[in-house]
């Protein structure tokens, strides 16, 4: 555990440090989100954080590649490679969206080619683990199987990539309990050896997401954009499609009982959990758009975040109350490599109660440490309402000492750069 720890705190250290630079990169690219009606932040923001969050991933990789003990992860094959060749490939590609605002077709086409090229260098899905081992024999259903969960992955974080810190903070809060998972699994299947892919792969994505989180949390100074939220979700996809060829579910089904046998046979369970709010607030918008006659990819306002937003929570307040959820989840799933699921479940269902609790209860008017104008040191927030939604709390500051305090949408000051994709 010392080892991915270590690989953990450099990704954190490179992405912290080259942020900076990412956000220069961005302004002389025009990469910058200029602020529209449908936006939640307040004032032009680059965002290219994906270029900054990929240096760390590919400096710990390589890091990684130089350890005696994770020698035999890169001695089997090519995986950990085409990982990071396909995180490079959607970077690439989410900083020419960021820059040229791609159509939706041509983004497909991007996230299919990196999917294929993870499928090149043996990240395939090509059996699911179940009690009876279910194998893909299909070479083409193999690969179509893993391009379709690489592409839904990358697509689900970037649907709900919608308010400063959320993605990042997930993403974090997911792939630390799917590291717990993974080591805990390798711990039972492999004693003698705990060097494992996925779980080199969720250290290194872990850090990445802690060390871009303080120049993202409310207030931002930059956005992953595509850039990163491609990254985060391909990453996340090609770890939990590895871990699902290490391990031989008849064979090792024999050796284990009880609590063991458990997250043997489920361990894509905790993917799903960890991509459990993106993945749902993607299926809520398809079918929304879909019903209203416009296209899946039609903007609105209508996300998970905004309607957090709509309950009367500040923006740091409806991003720390996700994270609530997605720990729920992810580590109730995680859970079950150590607990029986009876136990599992009743812990689960007391956090459930307790989010509900946070998120329709009296914080949503209380907790002034969580509102946004503390946050910013600016005056009281008056919400702002668009449509049938509110918008976030914004800050108003008098232009003079005796100038009047108004509570009008902000304006977005004329720009000549990108106006970027709808946060």
């Amino acid at each position: 555990m010392r080892a991915y720890l270590l690989l953990m705190l450099v990704s954190a250290a490179v992405t912290y440090l080259a942020t900076p630079g990412a956000r220069w990169v961005a302004r002389r690219t025009g990469a910058i989100s200029a602020v529209r009606e449908r936006d939640v932040h307040l004032r032009p923001t680059p965002r290219l954080g994906g270029l900054a969050m990929l240096l760390g991933i590919v400096v710990a990789v390589v890091l990684a590649s130089q350890m005696p003990f994770l020698a035999g992860v890169f001695a089997t094959g090519p995986q950990a490679w085409g990982i990071v060749g396909g995180a490079t490939i959607v970077c690439l590609l989410g900083w020419a969206d960021d820059v040229w605002d791609l159509d939706w077709m041509t983004k497909l086409a991007g996230q299919a080619l990196a999917a294929g090229f993870m499928a090149w260098q043996q990240v395939q899905l090509t059996s699911l683990p179940t009690p009876d081992g279910l194998y893909i024999t299909s070479s083409r259903l193999s690969l179509f199987a893993t391009i379709l969960v690489v592409v839904v992955a990358m697509n689900a974080v970037n649907f709900v990539d919608g308010l400063d810190g959320l993605a990042a903070g997930l993403i974090a809060i997911g792939g630390a309990a799917f590291l717990l998972y993974t080591y805990g699994l390798t711990q039972q299947a492999t004693p003698e050896n705990y060097a494992n892919l996925a779980t080199l792969m969720m250290a290194v994505l872990v850090g990445a997401c802690l060390g871009f989180l303080p120049h993202n949390f409310f207030p931002s100074h930059i956005f992953m954009g595509d850039s990163g939220s491609m990254v985060l979700g391909l990453v996340f996809a090609g770890a939990a499609i590895t871990i699902t060829g290490n391990i031989d579910p008849v064979s090792a089904g024999d050796t284990l009982s009880g609590a063991q046998r458990v997250p043997l046979f489920i361990p894509l369970l905790l993917p799903v959990a960890v991509v459990l709010l993106p993945l749902l607030d993607m299926g809520m918008a398809v079918v929304r758009r879909l019903a209203a006659g416009k296209s899946p990819f039609h903007p609105d306002r209508m996300h998970l975040h905004h309607r957090m937003l709509a309950l009367g929570h500040s923006h740091r307040r409806a991003v720390l109350i996700l994270y609530v959820w997605a720990a729920v989840f992810s580590f109730g799933a995680a859970a079950l490599v150590m607990w029986e699921w009876q136990v599992v479940l009743v812990g689960l269902g007391i956090a459930v109660v307790v989010a509900l609790l946070l998120t329709l209860g009296p914080l949503r008017t209380r907790g002034r440490f969580l509102d946004d104008d503390v946050a910013t040191g600016s005056h009281p927030a008056v919400a702002v309402a668009s449509g049938a939604h509110a918008a976030p709390q914004v800050a108003t500051t008098p232009t003079a000492p005796t100038a009047p305090t108004t509570s009008a949408t902000p304006v977005a000051p004329t720009l000549t750069t990108h106006e970027g994709r709808p946060r």
